[in-house]
């Protein structure tokens, strides 16, 4: 598994600062992906224990709200574990920050049964579609995008949107 970059100071993927890491490798090329230089998988840096650690490091700041998981695709069978892993690790380390994961997958579809659910607040679900774009709509970029709350969404077995 690889990743693209880290930011250590975002303040436009979720609420408040936050750390994003933008993982390395997408096979839905959306029209216009704001991040296509994520899409091969053979690109970016590997994604090793060490990454996890300096995210970690960089999340101590009292000023870092929490995590955003971004990319390529996250959810991706060849990233999955990664992001589980570094979701995991995070939520151990931070109960109380939170953890914004964005990714083409659906959750009632795809991503229902996936363990990384158990660690993610936010999921911003559905691949971007260019036709739908709307600059106005928060944290997502085209209108059939969802902003869902995992854990509501888990406990009703429901999806449960979020603040939209």
């Amino acid at each position: 598994m690889r990743y693209n970059k880290i930011r250590k100071m975002d303040i436009a993927d979720g609420p408040g600062v936050r750390v994003s890491i933008f993982m390395q490798g997408c096979t839905f090329h959306c029209k216009n992906c704001f991040n296509p230089e994520t899409h091969d998988f053979n690109g970016g840096k590997e994604f090793i224990d060490d990454t996890i650690n300096r995210i970690l490091e960089l999340c101590a700041n009292e000023n870092v709200e929490g995590l955003s998981i971004l990319g390529g695709e996250p959810m991706h069978p060849t990233n999955i574990d990664g992001t589980t892993k570094l979701a995991k690790a995070f939520k151990e380390k931070y109960p109380n920050k939170n953890i914004w994961v964005w990714s083409g997958f659906l959750f009632d579809k795809d991503l229902k049964d996936k363990e990384a659910l158990k660690y993610i607040d936010v999921l911003v679900d559905g691949q971007y579609v260019d036709e739908l774009h709307n600059p106005t709509l928060k944290w997502r970029g085209s209108s059939n995008q969802r902003v869902i709350d995992v854990q509501k969404s888990l406990k009703e077995g429901k999806v449960v949107l979020g603040d939209q």
